[in-house]
């Protein structure tokens, strides 16, 4: 069975709507098993354990959260060759511009040589409806794509 594993920053109740849509969204596709873990305790035994990867961070101040940096660091060198050709997806909450975060999480991901498999997206402001439902979208492709 196709292991996806979610490596998320919740600090606030935005992001934690915005998760829980992410894990219905991957309920919907049937034989993917789910693993979520806190950006600060993922580690590269998670993703080697795994066949893609969904990122979700907050933008802060033009950047991801230190957390999810935090992981790419812990993982940049023993997940380097291991991992090329990963699918991933990306979803990005900030107040008012996420460009940033995900400039440099494209970075990161394409020295890593991941695979993006659904457009990255991004969210500002208070989660409503149509956001939550294109985070449930978002984490179907990724799942369906393993």
């Amino acid at each position: 069975m196709p292991r996806l594993l979610v490596v998320h920053h919740t600090p606030s109740p935005a992001l934690q709507a915005v998760l829980e849509a992410v894990r219905e969204g991957v309920a919907l596709v049937d034989d993917v098993e789910l693993t979520v873990r806190p950006a600060l305790s993922a580690g590269a035994a998670d993703l080697l354990a795994a066949d893609g990867v969904l990122l979700g961070t907050p933008a802060n101040i033009g950047y991801m959260s230190g957390a999810l940096k935090h992981f790419f660091d812990t993982v940049y060198y023993p997940c380097l060759d291991a991992t090329a050709g990963l699918a991933f997806g990306v979803y990005v909450h900030g107040n008012d511009d996420t460009a940033g975060a995900l400039r440099s999480i494209e970075r990161i991901t394409g020295a890593l040589r991941w695979k993006q498999v659904a457009a990255p997206l991004s969210l500002t402001g208070a989660p409503g409806p149509a956001d939550l439902e294109a985070c449930r979208e978002l984490a179907a492709t990724v799942a369906v794509s393993l």
